[in-house]
C-alpha cells in the first residue's frame, strides 16, 4: 500500500462518463474542493447522533476524521469511505440511559461492541463472506434493523417531541419536503439542512415570543427557558480539545472520558454489529459496483476496519463509527473514487474537532428541533429493514420466516423485558435480536423440507434469492 496517488485526466475534471480510481487523484485543489464536499454530505448525520445519543459532537467530530485514516490504511486504500457516527447504537444507547447508565457506561458497550465487530471483520476475512449469509439471512438482518429503529419511537414521544411541539411539527414537514421535493446534493443532506432551518426558526421565535415553559431534557421536568441558549457558545474557545466530562447522572456534560463495562449495558448495544455489519456489506458491494472492482477480498478487511475506528473512538469518548450512505451519493454524482479526497475530508474534520466553540454551536441545538429531526431519522432507520426484506424478497407468506421474526419484532419494539435476577435482565433491542435469531436458526432444524427449500437465505419464493446469491442488502439509516 502507498499513499501515492496517480494524477488522473492532468488533475482536470474528468471526461463525461469517465472516472477518477481510488489510487488515483485530481490536482490538489480539486481534491481539496471534493474533500470538503464530503465533510459536508456527512456533517449532518455526524454531530446529530452524538446528540440524540448524549454524547460530545465536537469530539465525535474529531474521532469520526481519525477513524476514517484508520479506515482508509487498514484497506489498503481501496475502498474509498468515511466513517461518520453511526445511529445503529441510537436505540441501545436509550436503553442504556433509561436504565440509568452515564456516559462512561454508553462509551464502554459500543467499545465492546467495535471489538466484536473487528473480530467479526477478521473472522469474516478469513473464513469468506459466505459466513454472514448463512448467519445473518436477510430476513433476520431486516429484522434486526426494524426493530433498532423502532424501538426509539417512545424516545421520540417522551424525550424530544414535548420540548417543543410546535418546532418539532415543522422541522420533520421541512426535512420531508427536502427529501421528497428536492433533487441533488442538497436532497442528500436533507437533515442537515431541516436542522439548520430549525435553529434559525428557533431562534427567531424566541425573539418573538419570548421563553417557552416545557419538558427540559437537561433538568427532566417543566421549565421555563431559552429554546436557543447560546451562554456555553459564549464561553467556549475558539481553538481547543473537547472538555472532560463532567456531573454524574442526567446532568453529566459530554466530554471526553474513559469508558467503564457493565455487562448488562454491552449486551443492549451488541445488536448494532449486525447492522453494521450489513451497512459496510452493503458499502463494500455498492463501491465495487460503482468502480467496477472486486472488492469481496476487503470486505472483511472494511468491517474489521469499522471495528477498529468504533474501539478508537469509544475509548475516549466518542460515538461510533460506520461507513456512510451520503458519500457514495458524493461519488456517485462526481464520479470520483479517489481516496485523496477522504483522507482530506478527515483532516477537516479534526480541524473541526478541534474547536471548542463549534462544539458548543451543535450542543445548543434545541430540542424541539431534534424532535422533528427524530421522528424522520428513527422511522427511516426501521423501515430501512423493510427495505431489506423486500429487495431480497423475503417471503412471509412461508411460517419459517413468518413466525419467529414476528416474535422478536414485537419483543424488540415493545421493549418486552425477561428478568433472570435481581441484577439482571435482557429487553427491547438485546431480547428482541435474541429471540430472531435463535428462534429464526432452530426452527429451521424443525422445519419441513418444503419450507427450508424456497427461504436457503431467509428469502422466499422460489425465485427468491439463495445463500449464494449474496449479502443481505446493507442500505444505511441515513440514505
Amino acid at each position: 500500500m502507498t499513499l501515492g496517488w496517480r494524477v488522473a485526466y492532468e488533475g482536470k475534471t474528468p471526461p463525461p462518463g469517465s472516472v477518477v480510481r481510488p489510487d488515483e487523484r485530481l490536482s490538489w485543489p480539486r481534491t481539496v474542493g471534493l474533500g470538503a464536499q464530503h465533510v459536508v454530505a456527512m456533517f449532518g448525520a455526524t454531530f446529530v447522533f452524538p446528540l440524540v445519543m448524549g454524547l460530545n459532537p465536537q469530539l465525535a467530530i474529531m474521532m469520526s476524521g481519525i477513524a476514517t485514516i484508520c479506515f482508509l490504511l487498514i484497506v489498503k486504500n481501496k475502498v474509498p469511505s468515511y466513517l461518520g457516527t453511526s445511529a445503529s447504537f441510537v436505540g441501545g444507547v436509550a436503553a442504556i440511559r433509561a436504565q440509568g447508565g452515564d456516559d462512561q457506561h454508553v462509551t464502554g458497550a459500543i467499545l465492546i461492541s467495535g471489538g466484536v465487530l473487528l473480530v467479526v471483520g477478521v473472522l469474516i476475512h478469513y473464513l469468506g463472506a459466505q459466513i454472514i449469509h448463512a448467519v445473518l439471512p436477510p430476513v433476520v438482518t431486516g429484522a434486526v434493523v426494524l426493530l433498532i429503529g423502532f424501538n426509539l419511537a417512545p424516545v421520540v414521544a417522551n424525550v424530544y417531541w414535548p420540548q417543543d411541539q410546535w418546532i418539532a411539527l415543522i422541522t420533520m414537514l421541512v426535512a420531508i419536503g427536502i427529501m421528497v421535493g428536492v433533487r441533488g446534493f442538497l436532497g442528500r443532506i436533507a437533515i442537515f439542512v431541516a436542522l439548520v432551518f430549525g435553529y434559525a426558526l428557533s431562534w427567531i421565535v424566541d425573539r418573538i415570543f419570548g421563553r417557552i415553559t416545557s419538558y427540559d431534557a437537561s433538568a427532566s421536568h417543566d421549565t421555563k427557558h431559552w429554546r436557543v441558549n447560546f451562554d456555553a457558545l459564549k464561553a467556549a474557545k475558539w481553538i481547543g480539545f473537547p472538555n472532560k466530562t463532567s456531573g454524574v447522572g442526567a446532568h453529566q456534560i459530554a466530554g471526553w472520558h474513559f469508558p467503564e463495562f457493565k455487562w448488562a449495558f454491552i449486551l443492549l448495544v451488541l445488536p448494532a454489529v449486525i447492522a453494521l455489519v450489513a451497512e459496510n456489506t452493503g458499502h463494500v458491494k455498492a463501491v465495487a459496483e460503482m468502480t467496477g472492482d472486486d472488492l469481496d477480498p476487503y470486505m472483511g478487511r472494511a468491517i474489521a476496519a469499522d471495528g477498529f475506528g468504533t474501539v478508537v473512538a469509544s475509548t475516549f469518548g466518542g460515538s461510533p463509527t460506520t461507513t456512510y450512505a451520503e458519500n457514495i451519493g458524493v461519488m456517485a454524482a462526481t464520479r470520483v473514487y479517489s481516496t485523496a479526497a477522504y483522507y482530506v475530508a478527515a483532516l477537516v474534520a479534526i480541524l473541526f474537532g478541534l474547536s471548542p466553540k463549534f462544539g458548543a454551536l451543535v450542543a445548543a441545538t434545541p430540542g424541539g428541533v431534534l424532535g422533528g429531526i427524530t421522528v424522520v431519522l428513527y422511522g427511516m432507520i426501521g423501515l430501512l429493514g423493510v427495505k431489506i426484506w423486500t429487495e431480497n424478497r423475503v417471503d412471509f407468506g412461508n411460517p419459517l420466516n413468518l413466525v419467529p421474526i414476528a416474535a422478536g419484532v414485537i419483543i424488540g419494539i415493545g421493549n418486552t423485558s425477561l428478568k433472570f435476577t435481581d441484577n439482571f435482565s435482557l429487553s427491547g433491542i438485546a431480547l428482541g435480536t435474541i429471540v430472531t435469531i435463535v428462534c429464526y436458526h432452530a426452527a429451521r432444524l424443525i422445519a419441513p423440507p418444503h419450507l427450508k427449500a424456497p427461504a436457503l437465505a431467509g428469502a422466499g419464493g422460489a425465485d427468491g434469492p439463495t445463500e449464494a446469491s449474496g449479502p443481505p442488502s446493507g442500505v444505511k439509516p441515513r440514505e
